[in-house]
């Protein structure tokens, strides 16, 4: 049984040589995540080339995501380990000259003159969380409201706090000229607060020649209530559970997931769930069992692809994370709600409907669809067909972002011969010589493609590819 819900892990230490990667690779990996808030420059480019050394040496081309830093708000250095109780007062300054150990500086000094009194700052994932009482121009005072422990370089979170601070920092310009140099395959933005950071990032990136899909990560507040501005401008989304959780809180987390899951359906935007999937499998061979209820409640509302984030760069067991995930995966798609019938936006949106209608109806084992951008897949693929889809694209890096896209099957890179015919003709010759389509069955397939090939956004034929058909091309 193939997999459809995609599989992201993230690089780190215990699993950045070429030996893990391939094994991760054979496991079921479709993503490798580099996470730019740790490592320099050489280190993600060693990464890069281990990965695309590690894809060639298992041929199976998978996507590389880099995943720019953002602007992370942080505290400054804790002398040790400062311990908070329910009442206590602390205060944040824009720049701190005192060895006061209740006393507080921020990464980003200027925040201190957009937060008004009565809202709230949470640190360390919303672990601790205040209120703010008092306020000057050089500083805020708080009030604590639980428990805690606070050290240095903890995240700080602002949930009712307007933000005017741009998601791009000089650091993220560095990293995605950095990107765009080492053609990296999928770009997730960190504490996007609306579609005018998106449209940032791609303008430095086109500036630097590259075209990757952009993912935006939904994190915050200000994001969540831009979500659909968000979508639209951007080709896929993050469920970042980390922030998300600190900003609304952990109860609220699950309703504002599917939410996003739901609206990127809808939009046809690929859509990732991140963050403490399998955090226990950091120390245990094991998961819990709410652990893999998340997990496929996550891909019963819709979720593309899944993600490890701590579990694969310094935890014990990363392959055993990775084969839980193949193995949840894989269970709750025996039964999943299969042929999702959302309204097609567009014309080509409508024959992919009505080609997934066909496969279901006719029994088909696959779809096929050819495409220069990975639009007509991810577009099959936004109507859930049981039927797998074979994509072929005229690119290496548009097969390797289709990798992201659920129940897609990236098979080959095809020129472009401008001909439907030979187009065809090509891939059953591939596909047959590879082992997707046997010439001595009864296999059939539904087919999507342009009557103009080469062309994005140019599919316009449905065709039946029938078993006497194939054995009339192989003979």
């Amino acid at each position: 049984m193939i997999k459809r819900t995609k599989i992201v892990i993230t690089l780190g230490p215990v699993t950045e040589n070429p030996n893990m990667i391939e094994s991760l690779i054979k496991n079921g990996v479709d993503v490798f995540r580099l996470n730019f808030s740790h490592g320099d420059h050489k280190t993600h480019e060693n990464s890069i080339k281990m990965i695309r050394d590690a894809s060639k040496k298992v041929k199976k081309e998978v996507a590389i995501l880099q995943d720019i830093s953002g602007p992370k708000v942080r505290i400054g250095e804790v002398e040790g380990v400062l311990k908070l109780k329910s009442g206590d007062s602390i205060k944040l300054v824009k720049k701190k000259d005192d060895n006061e150990k209740t006393t507080l500086a921020l990464s980003y000094p200027n925040i201190i003159d957009m937060v008004n009194i009565d809202e709230h700052v949470f640190f360390a994932d919303g672990t601790i969380q205040s209120i703010v009482t008092n306020k000057d121009e050089n500083s805020l005072t708080l009030k604590i409201l639980n428990e805690g422990e606070l050290t240095s370089r903890k995240g700080v979170n602002f949930p009712k706090t307007e933000l005017k601070i741009s998601s791009i920092t000089n650091k993220d310009i560095k990293d995605l000229e950095f990107g765009a140099k080492h053609k990296v395959d999928i770009v997730a933005l960190s504490f996007v607060q609306s579609k005018s950071d998106v449209k940032e990032a791609k303008k430095i990136l086109k500036q630097n020649g590259h075209k990757p899909f952009i993912v935006s990560k939904i994190e915050m507040g200000k994001a969540v209530e831009n979500l659909k501005s968000i979508l639209k401008a951007s080709d896929g989304v993050m469920v970042a559970r980390g922030d998300l959780g600190a900003e609304f809180g952990v109860t609220k987390l699950p309703r504002i997931q599917k939410k996003i899951i739901k609206k990127a359906n809808s939009l046809n935007k690929p859509v990732i769930v991140a963050t403490q999937m399998l955090t226990s499998m950091k120390e245990n061979p094991f998961p819990t069992r709410a652990e893999v209820s998340d997990i496929a409640n996550a891909i019963y509302d819709g979720t593309d692809a899944v993600m490890l984030s701590d579990e694969t760069t310094v935890g014990n067991y990363p392959l055993e994370a990775v084969q839980v995930l193949v193995d949840t995966i894989k269970d709750v798609e025996k039964d999943y709600p299969y042929n999702k019938d959302f309204d097609p936006k567009d014309a080509s949106e409508a024959i992919s409907k009505s080609a997934v209608d066909l496969s279901k109806y006719l029994n088909k084992k696959a779809l096929i669809t050819f495409t220069s951008s990975g639009a007509s897949a991810k577009s099959l693929s936004k109507f859930r067909p049981r039927s797998l889809i074979y994509a072929n694209a005229h690119s290496l890096n548009v097969q390797r972002v289709m990798n992201l896209f659920w129940g897609v099957q990236p098979l080959f890179v095809l020129k472009n011969p401008h001909n439907p015919t030979s187009l065809l003709n090509d891939f059953i010759k591939k596909a047959h010589k590879a082992g997707f389509i046997q010439k001595d069955k009864d296999d059939e397939f539904v087919i999507t493609m342009g009557s103009s090939t080469g062309k994005s956004g140019s599919t316009n034929l449905i065709r039946i590819l029938r078993h006497d058909g194939i054995k009339e091309i192989l003979s």
